[in-house]
């Protein structure tokens, strides 16, 4: 059974200090130097990315650089960038209200050294207004928060971001983000599991990369009794793939798999869960750092 309360996966109770790069400050440069001819992501590990287009929009979604609950949680991957080294960001996305989505150590100190926005849902928002007390903590108004729902749609730049329902029974009201820029369209659906809805979406738009959270199921300790909970809170193989299959999305990219001891997955199985279907056409496996170009 999965323990449902507060933050699912990687609950930090109270933020800590802001936590060092593992890599110094190379990522945020190579982001704010790139060039891309479309769209251009960056995976951050989690289920964080930074998205930057051809006209220089940049979008940091579920940035995360926190350690997480140890023992209970524990980062399995090393901590790329320092968020204060960040100059290049328009807005910060958030899908979720989760620790590792929503996290004022991570997040706050990009909105603080680049004015960017902080798009969320209302639970998410709760968290950084009433919480972490971010406006307090650091250097942000409240004027950079801004609520989203599902059906929204606005314009980030060059970017135009659609809000569309998910679906994931851990969080309180997660949201799922589709981007497109120049023809290209990329989904985030933050820690979605399989969705109704997403027969939909894949006949609305185009979906070029489908982002899937995936993982395997493991134990957790109990956040009271320190016992170990059998405990699966991403896609399985087949989920991820069903994900995709529903959006019909050409390209699907598996998160999440490298994060949390215990819960890790090995993301080149999904080859032979994709190969016998029309969609998605290419599985994308990428480790943190790596970039992805559209």
């Amino acid at each position: 059974m999965t323990d449902q309360t507060d933050a699912a996966d990687g609950d930090e109770s109270t933020p800590g200090p802001e936590t060092t790069s593992d890599w110094g400050d190379w990522l945020p440069r190579a982001v704010a130097t790139a060039d891309p001819d479309g769209l251009s992501l960056w995976y951050l590990g989690c289920n964080g990315f930074v998205v930057r287009a051809a006209d220089g929009s940049t979008l940091w979604i579920d940035p995360y650089v926190g350690t997480g609950d140890p023992p209970r949680t524990v980062r399995m991957v090393p901590v790329p960038f320092d968020p204060r080294d960040v100059t290049a960001a328009d807005a910060v996305l958030a899908t979720h209200e989760h620790t590792d989505h929503v996290h004022g150590p991570s997040q706050a100190p990009i909105l603080a050294e680049t004015d960017a926005d902080f798009y969320a849902a209302d639970d998410s928002l709760a968290v950084a207004r009433e919480d972490e007390r971010w406006t307090d903590r650091w250097d942000v108004s409240d004027e950079q928060f801004v609520e989203v729902a599902e059906g929204d749609s606005l314009d980030v730049g060059g970017i135009e971001i659609d809000v569309v329902d998910v679906h994931d029974p851990d969080a309180t009201h997660p949201v799922g983000y589709l981007l497109q820029y120049d023809g290209t369209t990329v989904f985030h659906g933050g820690d979605t599991k399989p969705h109704e809805g997403f027969a939909a979406v894949g006949e609305t738009y185009d979906v070029d990369l489908a982002i899937v959270a995936f993982g395997s199921v493991g134990t957790v300790p109990d956040k009271e009794t320190g016992e170990p909970v059998e405990t699966k809170w991403y896609c399985d193989e087949n989920e991820a793939v069903r994900v995709a299959r529903a959006l019909q999305a050409d390209r699907l990219l598996p998160t999440h798999w490298d994060m949390w001891k215990g819960l890790t997955a090995d993301p080149s199985a999904l080859h032979e869960h994709v190969r016998s279907f029309e969609f998605p056409d290419r599985l994308d496996v990428v480790e943190i750092g790596d970039r992805v170009d559209l």
